[in-house]
């Protein structure tokens, strides 16, 4: 490897990094990008070593509201495409950009530590085939995602049968002659307990809180390609979309779910035209919480059981970024708390990238964040006055752009952001730091 004391150091070619690296190499910022899989891709390529992708596995938003603006997705791809089509995408993306040369491939990053205070570098280790590397570089650029570390939660007593993680899940014959129970109802939950109805015995889903459903299709659009047009009071959108979901979902409640504690938009709404239908159709059942385990029977809250042979339980992931301390991250509580879920507030010498959640936010909004960040890097070097006042900004306090909404207190909202506040935010910082420039 060349000299590398002058450029950052890019962890991960998943769709943030590819992102990443392209505005980087934009604005003529040195980089050199570190990937453990052999390709570009991240999760999405069902071949990578961490990916969490499952046979059935789609998009749960609209490709024209989740693609770069500027690479548009293949008007023969399906409005809601498969892993293997978005696998593609990214691939095609970073050929389309010629970014596959600035990365080492099936390199997994093993350690990050600073040499000092802000500005002295970073010493990055580096494991590949030919053994373990080391090399100082002038900064570091996490985007190595955030659904690869299992939340696997510790269930009273013991299960006799198969128990496994959502991220373990990759084909519906797993499923074949037994008797499933599905833990957590998000969208991953929803998917593979419908692939188990089909493949099982039985199926049954485990909640512990209500849900939102929204159907991918209104009207014969995607949904989330309705509306948008103007800029709502949260209590009015809550209002009106609240009401199209009464028209075109009902009461989810009437096919065993518990009502919500909380309003639209307080969390991830699940995505998924076929859980209900089969809810109503008696080929789901709804159950509570779990209560205790023993043997292949499970007792549930309220007094219930039931004997399965595998428990799948999708319930979600935890932030992981195992090569650096959290210390380092400014991290406090559930998530490094970083301005704008990306900038350290001591240090401008390392940046977290793509740790953003919001519904309808979609590549662009993580593209946004990257250009951001990169134009604030330029803008540092060439002492422009917008860097600087970013620099004051995100030192006088933290800010995560949830535009007022109280989110729920759970470890995988702590990052969640609200997308018209966020995009305004770094929106309005790119307008800042690339003013009398080219494009």
């Amino acid at each position: 490897m060349t000299d590398t004391r002058g450029k950052f150091a890019l962890i991960g070619a998943g769709p943030m990094g590819l992102a990443a690296a392209k505005v980087l190499r934009e604005q003529g910022i040195a980089f050199q990008g570190f990937e453990m899989h052999s390709d570009v891709g991240g999760l999405w390529d069902i071949e990578g070593p961490l990916s969490t992708m499952y046979q059935s596995a789609h998009l749960i938003s609209s490709k024209r509201m989740t693609e770069f603006t500027d690479f548009p997705m293949r008007e023969e791809v399906a409005e809601y495409p498969s892993h293997r089509e978005m696998a593609r995408y990214f691939r095609e993306f970073a050929d389309h950009f010629d970014l596959r040369q600035f990365y080492h491939f099936s390199a997994q990053v093993t350690r990050a530590e600073p040499l000092g205070g802000d500005g002295e570098g970073w010493r990055i280790h580096w494991r590949d085939a030919s053994g373990e590397h080391d090399a100082v570089f002038a900064g570091l650029l996490i985007a190595n995602g955030t659904l690869s570390e299992p939340n696997m939660p510790e269930f009273p007593g013991n299960f006799s049968g198969e128990l496994i993680h959502s991220s373990a899940y990759r084909d519906p014959e797993q499923f074949k002659g037994k008797r499933v129970l599905v833990v957590g109802a998000g969208n991953s939950g929803c998917d593979i307990a419908v692939d188990a109805i089909h493949h099982g015995i039985s199926c049954d889903l485990s909640v512990r809180r209500g849900y939102y459903f929204v159907p991918k299709y209104v009207f014969g659009k995607p949904a989330d390609t309705m509306g948008g047009a103007i800029r709502l009071p949260m209590w009015l959108k809550r209002r009106i979309d609240g009401t199209i979901l009464k028209w075109f979902v009902g009461d989810p409640a009437k096919y065993g779910f518990p009502k919500p504690d909380y309003k639209l938009y307080q969390s991830h709404p699940v995505v998924n035209s076929l859980v209900l239908f089969h809810a109503g159709h008696g080929d789901l059942k709804v159950r509570p919480d779990i209560a205790r385990i023993e043997g292949h029977t499970v007792h549930f809250k309220g007094g219930t059981q039931v004997d399965y042979d595998m428990i799948l339980a999708a319930t979600g992931y935890k932030l992981h970024y195992p090569f650096i301390s959290p210390a380092l991250l400014n991290w406090q509580g559930d998530a490094p708390h970083l301005y704008l879920n990306a900038m350290h507030p001591k240090r401008d010498d390392i940046f977290v990238l793509g740790m953003l959640e919001a519904s309808g936010l979609g590549w662009q909004g993580r593209h946004e964040q990257a250009e951001m960040v990169a134009l604030y890097i330029r803008g540092l070097r060439e002492s422009a006055e917008a860097a600087k006042k970013l620099h004051a900004e995100k030192a006088a306090g933290f800010e995560r752009a949830t535009g007022g909404m109280d989110y729920l207190k759970l470890a995988r909202m702590a990052y969640y952001v609200d997308k018209a506040t966020y995009r305004r935010a770094v929106t309005g910082w790119i307008k800042a730091l690339g003013k009398g420039r080219a494009a």
